[in-house]
């Protein structure tokens, strides 16, 4: 169709979710996923773990590296403590013009969720001056997996962890991300923990 699946998937959302509710749009994206086309969301399996976490740690604050079409973003979003904040990071036009229509369909503003376009390792040092992130208090990575290690020392070196700051990395294993994962558990500053999960869908 000359439609890339992104757009595809979006359509179908479009149509099919409920708009103004979250729960709907994340539901309808995983129908698409699981009848139409594989998109690498975080997907609703490793979503409820990602959730329960964000439930549990309360932030105000919270982090995503990796828009994507929008999905786990709307999966932060609507686990949020009221008043909290989030800043998501997309590095594709294409994906942020998604991912911007898709947040705004489950019904979340401006002022609930940021959606910042750029290459993390150009959008981490601008995240306190041009868009007022004083420290993260949950962080989500689900981007470039070699970013990972290299993002992690970019939010040190800035001061944007929060202490006692939650980081949940997805697909450290597979494909995998070793060079992240050795730093965070040898390095002396984290607690590390690995859930299990199957890839999504």
């Amino acid at each position: 169709t000359g439609v890339p699946r992104e757009h595809r998937a979006f359509q179908y959302v479009l149509a099919h979710a409920v708009p103004g509710d979250p729960r709907h749009v994340l539901h309808a994206f995983d129908r698409w996923c699981d009848r139409r086309e594989h998109l690498s969301s975080v997907g609703p399996v490793k979503g409820r773990i990602v959730e329960r976490l964000l439930r549990e740690r309360a932030p105000w604050r919270v982090l995503e590296l990796g828009t994507y079409c929008g999905y786990g973003t709307v999966l932060l979003a609507q686990a949020l403590r009221p008043g909290a904040r989030l800043y998501t990071v997309a590095v594709d036009p294409r994906h942020v013009a998604v991912a911007e229509k898709v947040i705004r369909l489950a019904g979340f503003d401006e002022r609930t969720v940021e959606l910042v376009a750029g290459p993390s390792e150009e959008v981490i040092p601008r995240l306190r001056p041009r868009h007022g992130l004083a420290a993260a208090d949950f962080v989500f990575m689900d981007h470039g997996k070699r970013c990972y290690l290299r993002d992690l020392r970019l939010l040190e070196g800035h001061g944007l962890l929060a202490t006692g700051a939650t980081i949940v990395a997805d697909n450290v294993l597979f494909p995998g991300a070793p060079h992240f994962l050795q730093y965070a558990k040898t390095c002396g500053k984290y607690r590390c923990r690995v859930h299990r999960a199957s890839l999504e869908y």
